[in-house]
């Protein structure tokens, strides 16, 4: 028996019929009024979606149903004499709104593992491509040609009720997130390491085993990954990726199509390919200084000249936060604990000691803070992983928990196809001018 379906299934029964009565009983109540800033700002703010599994907040940061990231640290079962929470957890927590037992999660583990096997054609797709193919190009096709088993698009063409949506999408996304580290550890073997591939490690959870066919197998990386992937598993639904992947969806595209859409918009350089964008202007950074231990002093003058020159500072600012981001705590709460020394640590921290009081003084900065990605490469990089051109794959990896949660969600509460209505400047200005 699938013990996650059977509860989730009672989960979104109960909120499905909720749902209904509230929306009925409250559909000309308004919730959020739109101004012309947003709508030519990329609708920046806009409140019109809901969004089970995350909520973020501009001082508390990324709360996942309801839990911070340091209570969930706490809270989520763990590997054997491990400190870091198993994604296996978040994603319990994600989907119906529990902390779940160790043994729960021990079952989740077990399930992906017997979900995992990847269709050789797969890699066949994958061999066809030049070695130096951006590993995020790879990872959006080797996605899209996994579509060919999802089970919501066969039994869609056979006739499937409406009713049943949501049981084909757990099926797919069970399978999806199972198969994924296999792919993109296939991916980074290929591109780094001349196609020497490493099998699995049946015996490991799912960060773990993913650690290990990436072929970094300290132990304290693989407490890395287990972090990793959960902290970056979601970020409510109104991020790029996340958007994306529910406006797919909501087109009734199975979540592989919609899953590949969305790494597409993870692969911009304004979204998740920020990550590499931070470690590569660091390592710029010391070149062009001779040293990797720069004085703050030589920092802040490179900031400076970042500035004068145009260019934003990687991983500082954020749309929506106002402080530093939780994440960017974590992962350094997890650099204090387990790396005595570093050198890219160190000028992350004195980047953070100098980087907000610039931003701030310069007046238009909303928000001068580091957020997620001003910390993970350096991390990655002391412990082997340097090639900054893969960093948004393991974003990736770790952004499918979060968002084939929600895929379920969506096609469990029924909501419809997405389509907002747009204007043209002429019809923008005829607003204007009637309200003025």
């Amino acid at each position: 028996m699938d013990l996650l379906k059977k509860k989730f299934e009672e989960k979104a029964t109960a909120l499905k019929a909720e749902m209904r009565a509230f929306s009925k009983e409250n559909a000309n109540v308004i919730v959020d009024q739109v101004k012309v800033a947003q709508v030519f700002g990329g609708m920046r703010g806009v409140k019109s979606m809901i969004w089970e599994a995350s909520q973020l907040d501009a001082q508390e940061g990324i709360r996942f149903r309801g839990y911070t990231i340091p209570e969930l640290k706490e809270i989520l079962p763990k590997a054997p004499g491990g400190k870091e929470p198993l994604p296996e957890g978040l994603f319990w927590l994600m989907l119906v709104d529990e902390i779940p037992t160790q043994e729960q999660v021990n079952w989740l583990s077990d399930e992906w593992e017997k979900r995992a096997k990847v269709s050789d054609s797969v890699y066949k797709v994958l061999d066809t491509l030049p070695a130096d193919t951006h590993p995020m190009t790879q990872f959006v096709l080797a996605i899209t040609a996994m579509q060919s088993d999802s089970i919501f698009s066969q039994k869609y063409s056979e006739g499937m009720s409406k009713h049943d949506y949501w049981d084909a999408t757990y099926e797919d996304a069970m399978n999806l997130i199972a198969k994924l580290p296999h792919v993109a550890a296939y991916i980074y073997r290929r591109t780094y390491h001349n196609g020497e591939h490493i099998a699995a490690d049946e015996s490991l959870d799912w960060a773990a085993n993913f650690a290990h066919m990436l072929g970094h197998n300290d132990p304290d990386f693989k407490s890395l990954m287990r972090l990793y992937l959960t902290i970056h598993a979601d970020h409510e639904g109104g991020n790029a990726s996340a958007h994306t992947v529910h406006l797919v969806n909501s087109t009734l595209s199975d979540v592989y199509l919609s899953f590949a859409a969305g790494m597409a918009s993870l692969a911009g350089p304004l979204h998740g390919l920020a990550n590499q964008e931070v470690i590569k202007w660091i390592f710029s950074m010391t070149e062009k200084l001779g040293t990797t231990k720069p004085s703050k002093e030589q920092i802040a003058q490179y900031v400076q000249d970042t500035l004068d020159s145009g260019q934003v500072i990687p991983g500082y600012g954020h749309a929506v936060l106002r402080k530093p981001d939780p994440r960017f705590t974590a992962q350094k709460t997890f650099a204090e604990e387990y790396i005595q020394d570093d050198d890219y640590v160190n000028i992350v921290w004195n980047l953070f000691d100098v980087v907000p009081g610039i931003l701030d003084s310069l007046g238009k900065v909303k928000n001068p803070w580091p957020n997620v990605d001003a910390h993970s490469g350096a991390l990655l990089v002391h412990y082997g992983l340097k090639e900054y051109g893969y960093y948004t794959v393991l974003f990736g990896v770790s952004r499918a928990l979060g968002v084939l949660a929600n895929s379920c969600w969506s096609r469990a509460l029924g909501f419809p196809l997405e389509r907002p209505k747009s204007h043209t400047f002429e019809k923008m200005k005829e607003i204007v001018k009637s309200v003025s």
